[in-house]
Parts: structure tokens; sequence; C-alpha cells
């Protein structure tokens, strides 16, 4: 698995048409989401890209079809694709600039309502949003990046009250365990009785499994780590400890499906159910993966699949 490079990347340079601010008459054809086809050869010129990506889809110069079909002139399947690429190459530059391509992104969409308050632009865009960054089957979620655009969902006036408090509630799970922070500890009892706590399992690295005995996609997860040689050597070495976590209180269950695990695993229960109780981690899906540096300093929240494994053959 390879991460995307940024280096020469085909991104969507916006583009627009100009004429009179807040025109009442919709222009009545549908159109593609606007881009330009640009070759970007360094990284300052990727990231203005990522700034700018919504400028012109939200130009209010001019309003086009908004409808059941369309936002602003585009279809929704087209406006959709555009959000997903967003959310790919958005991940793909630095944190600090990603933080501020999605405050521009919300405040775009923001601004455009307000001008055009019988659009479809803020609902539609914000429902796509938190299908990509934050729906837990998404393979490009990321809450980090998901937080900011949330947090001002919470406090909106375009949204309706009653949605406000499940906003909130969402940037407060967002906010737990996040990237550079230091992972929330935890005991837990292992499967020789012990009881052991997060902190206390030394390794250059740490991959945090939250899992069920029941879960496929568990299973199949460890299947493919177990063929990837990489990921076995530096289990092997010692440089990485996995840490399988059951969270539900069927203990009886977990204990019988313990043969089943690599040997190599650290496997464990919460017996104090702080994890499920006390919402330590917000587990939304199952498996849910941390990986963690030797300070338990959190590197990847939540994060699908393929990017951990790839994180991991890097290492």
């Amino acid at each position: 698995m390879r991460r995307i490079c940024p280096v020469i990347v085909l991104l969507c340079l916006l583009c627009g048409c100009k004429g009179r601010q807040g025109s009442a008459s919709p222009a009545p054809s549908y159109r593609p989401f606007p881009r330009a086809m640009v070759n970007a050869s360094g990284q300052d010129a990727v990231e203005h890209m990522m700034l700018h990506y919504w400028d012109s889809f939200t130009d209010t110069t001019v309003l086009y079809a908004s409808d059941s079909l369309a936002i602003n002139g585009v279809r929704n399947d087209d406006a959709e694709a555009a959000l997903g690429a967003f959310a790919t190459f958005v991940q793909q530059i630095p944190h600090e600039v990603a933080l501020q391509a999605m405050e521009n992104f919300y405040s775009r969409i923001d601004a455009f309502q307000r001008v055009f308050p019988h659009a479809n632009m803020f609902e539609k865009m914000v429902a796509f949003t938190s299908r990509y960054f934050y729906d837990p089957n998404s393979p490009v979620r990321d809450e980090s990046l998901y937080l900011p655009f949330v947090s001002r969902l919470a406090g909106s006036d375009l949204v309706d009250p009653g949605l406000h408090m499940a906003y909130e509630w969402d940037a407060r799970m967002c906010s737990l365990n996040l990237p550079g922070t230091p992972a929330a500890d935890f005991p837990f009892t292992d499967t020789a009785g012990r009881i052991r706590t997060l902190y206390s399992i030394k390794a250059d690295y740490t991959l945090l499994i939250f899992g069920n005995p029941d879960c496929t996609a568990c299973r199949e997860l460890m299947e493919v780590m177990e063929s990837i040689p990489e990921i076995s050597a530096l289990i092997e070495s010692g440089r990485l400890k996995v840490v399988d976590i059951y969270i539900d209180g069927e203990v009886d269950l977990w204990k019988e499906h313990i043969p089943e695990s690599p040997a190599t695993w650290l496997n464990g229960y919460d017996h104090t159910m702080t994890i499920r109780d006390n919402l330590v981690y917000d587990v939304r899906a199952l498996p849910s993966l941390y990986l963690l540096d030797a300070r338990k300093t959190v590197l990847r929240k939540d994060a699908p699949e393929d990017r951990i494994l790839n994180d991991l053959v890097q290492i």
C-alpha cells in the first residue's frame, strides 16, 4: 500500500462565471463541478489549491439551479464526488493547513447560504461532509478534520436548533484522543487474569484495537496483518505491540475465542467497563484502530485500516 503523493497531482482549481451580485434569476442548465486541470509541481501549490478548492463552486455572483437534483448547478453526484476528492487530498497536506482548508470550506458554504437563503448548498454539503469525514465506515474519515467543521455546526443559526446538541456531542467525541495528544489510559484484564494498563505496555509503537470475537471485519484485519511480512517483523522484534481490547460484557464469549487470536498479540477485556460507560474512547464501529508511539501519543485516531497498515509498513 502506498500513500498518494501530492508532488504532481491532478486537482480541481476552481473557476467561475462573473455576474451581478445576488442574481435573482438562476441559470437554467446544470454544469460540471467548476474546475481547472492543473499539474501542481510543488507542495505550496497543492496547499493553495486545497485552501481555495470551493471558491468557484460557492461564488455568489451568479446563482445556478438549486433543486432536488443539483447544488448550485452541479448535480448531486458530481458535488459529492468533489467532496470525496477533497476529503482524500486534504489529508495529504500538513495538518495545520488542512484544518484551515476545512475552516475555509465551512465559511464558504455558510456565506453562500446567507446570500441565497432558499438554496440547498449548506444542507447538502453538510450531509456529504459528515458522510465522508465522520461516518465510521468511510475510507477517508478523519475526526480531527471534522472537528472544526462540526464545532461550527453546533452553534450555527443555519442549523435546526434541535440538532445543536447532537452536533455538540459529535464535537465532544471528535475531541477525544486527538492525534498529537496523549492517549487516555485505562485498565484491562489480560488472558492470564492479570490487571494491566495501556501505559504499562512498552514498545516503540502500540496498535490499539477495539474488537469483538463475533466481528467479521476484525477477523479479516487479523488475517491481513499476519500476511504482511513487514508488520510481522515489527511484532517479532518487539518494536510493535498489538493490544486487542474487548469492551463489551460477554466475557465468556471473549474467553472462548482467545485461541483464535495470534499468540504475539496482547488480548484483554475492559473489566471496569470504563471505555464503554465513561466514554474514554468513542468506539463507534469495530474494529476501531489507534496507532500510538512509545510515549502513548496518538499518531492515528480511529483511522481506516489501510492507512494504519501503510504506516506500519513504512516503519
